[in-house]
């Protein structure tokens, strides 16, 4: 409930939290680009497919042990990141403001109705929850992986669930 998703990769399965960005990220990404392709909504497209790039690149450069994880890690923050941290926040940014744009362009982009208020709410919610993350993240909150979940889980469902319409 405490640590953000990435940190997963610093644990001795990290093995399996690395693909599982990567290869989401390239699923996302080359549906972004068909969708783009395709005619059906170039810009959502190419937003959705930065979405993947961006969860690609986050699996790619993994973030460094902060906060107590993995165990044995200190408290807090250390005093100074690595590049590779570094890139990873940079990329991670990417995909949160990424995402929620994406859902406000679906919302101006797809013609159905009932797609229109889905991504409306989708995107209320994800602008609401990356809020709250980097809130919580300033304020090492106990609750900060579980508010970051609750961004990335509806969200990534949500891009799936368009990314095939």
């Amino acid at each position: 409930m405490r640590h953000p998703v990435s940190a997963l990769a610093l644990e001795p399965r990290g093995w399996i939290q690395t693909p599982n960005f990567v290869l989401c990220g390239a699923a996302v990404a080359v549906g972004g680009v068909g969708m783009a392709v395709s005619g059906v909504s170039p810009v959502l497209g190419i937003v959705l497919a930065i979405v993947g790039v961006g969860l690609l690149l986050s699996g790619a450069f993994r973030m460094d042990p902060v906060r107590s994880y993995p165990p044995g890690t200190p408290e807090g923050d250390p005093p100074a990141t690595s590049i590779w941290h570094r890139l990873h926040d940079a990329v991670g940014m990417i995909l949160f403001l990424a995402l929620p744009a994406a859902a406000v362009l679906a919302l101006i982009a797809l013609p159905e109705l009932g797609w229109k208020i889905v991504s409306g709410v989708v995107a209320l919610w994800l602008i609401r929850t990356v809020v709250a993350f980097g809130v919580a993240w300033k304020n090492d909150s106990p609750r900060t992986g579980l508010v970051q979940r609750s961004f990335l889980v509806p969200g990534l469902l949500w891009t799936g669930v368009v990314i095939g319409l």
